[in-house]
């Protein structure tokens, strides 16, 4: 089995997830370390499933006789984590069930369970597992991962530290083309300015968002693999991305054009081959540090 001190939860994502009170759990647990939260989290990640499991049968009133433990359990476990949004609710699913008040349990499940997941899958979004070094392919990219390790330190101290790095961090940008050229073109460009990730293979994509946040993505229109169209679809499906700045690199400047890439998200386009003055000038209008916070 692999060792899970070699894995860990990014808790940058997690804050600006804001799913979890990570300050409040600090300032009220001092003795709580990195590791205790992590340990958390990975029990989260097992019990979690249990637990919408049971919320799935109880919505549809085929709940089984270890669902009420499993709610009990993950309810004491969310509050653990620093998690309130959920807590209520499943209170009130909890004491129905109690008092055998079978029908209101599962109409409040019904509310609940699309949160629960989304919740869980947002959670183990944040879980990171292999390297990165195989999916950033510029030469003057850099695969340096900016998180707490997973550690004894305690838990206020790491984010008391990852605020300040966040600080005083360089604004991140996800280049993704199939041409090495123009990737060495953009990361030449920005990156005494930006902090510039490249890659050539858009298939990696998800992972790569799994484990890194971006400020502003670049990408080219028209890739083997896939589409810069196609890749705005996976960017906006992370919560995180829903608004972040999207580029759009492409030889057709047509109105057309234009017009579908705004369509699906993309906030602005750079006609081919790339300008050192337009590509600095669009990357400033629209490039935004998000708050940790």
């Amino acid at each position: 089995m692999k060792d899970k001190s070699s894995q860990r939860f990014d808790l940058a994502i997690l804050l600006r997830l804001d799913d979890f009170d990570l300050r409040g759990i600090a300032e009220k647990n001092l003795s709580m370390t990195v590791g205790n939260f992590n340990a958390l989290l990975f029990k989260f990640k097992d019990e979690g499933l249990i637990a919408a499991d049971a919320l799935a049968r109880i919505a549809v009133l085929a709940g089984e006789e270890n669902d009420y433990q499993s709610l009990v359990n993950i309810k004491t476990l969310l509050e653990e984590m620093g998690c309130k949004k959920l807590i209520l609710i499943l209170s009130d699913i909890i004491s129905a069930i109690k008092k055998e008040k079978l029908e209101f349990a599962a109409d409040c499940t019904k509310s609940i369970l699309d949160d629960f997941n989304k919740l869980y899958n947002r959670t183990i979004s944040a879980e990171k597992k292999e390297s990165l070094a195989s999916v950033l392919a510029s030469d003057n990219a850099t695969h340096v991962i900016e998180t707490v390790p997973f550690s004894a330190q305690p838990l206020k101290k790491a984010l008391d530290k990852l605020e300040r790095d966040e600080s005083t961090r360089k604004l991140r940008i996800l280049a993704v083309d199939d041409s090495n050229v123009t990737l060495k073109t953009v990361s030449s460009i920005l990156s005494n300015d930006y902090k510039v990730y490249g890659m050539t293979n858009p298939l990696m994509l998800e992972k790569f968002l799994q484990q890194i946040t971006p400020e502003l993505f670049i990408l080219d229109y028209k890739m083997p693999e896939r589409s810069g169209f196609e890749l705005i679809t996976i960017i906006r499906s992370f919560e995180e991305h829903k608004k972040t700045p999207i580029i759009i690199l492409t030889v057709m400047g047509t109105i057309d054009h234009i017009s579908a890439a705004h369509s699906l998200g993309a906030n602005d386009f750079i006609v081919k081959p790339v300008q050192e003055n337009v590509l600095r000038e669009k990357v400033a209008k629209h490039i935004v540090k998000k708050k940790l916070f």
